[in-house]
């Protein structure tokens, strides 16, 4: 049995606090973090210039890199499973 493990290989942050998530089989999915931003976890991302900027994939998913040392233990990241369950946007990206 040779199961698909999803893999984000990009993301692209964006001003509405959605994220852009490319995975390694080419599906891309819109991630709208906006309920996300309510738990106190996220509270450093409130700010949409720290959002962006500590947007990034870590261990093959989208992350934020809270600490910008790229420090695995002091991150934010969404199961990479939980993404990829999202609907494709692929049609709606030139």
């Amino acid at each position: 049995m040779n199961e698909y493990f999803p893999t984000v290989v990009q993301v692209i942050p964006l001003d509405n606090y959605h994220v852009q998530v490319f995975f390694d089989d080419g599906k891309i999915v819109d991630y709208d973090t906006t309920q996300d931003l309510k738990s106190s976890i996220f509270e450093p991302l409130r700010d949409i210039e720290n959002f962006k900027n500590a947007c990034t994939v870590m261990n093959g998913t989208l992350a934020w890199d809270i600490s910008g040392k790229l420090d695995e233990s002091d991150c934010i990241d969404i199961d990479p499973f939980t993404l990829y369950e999202l609907k494709a946007i692929n049609s709606l990206i030139a």
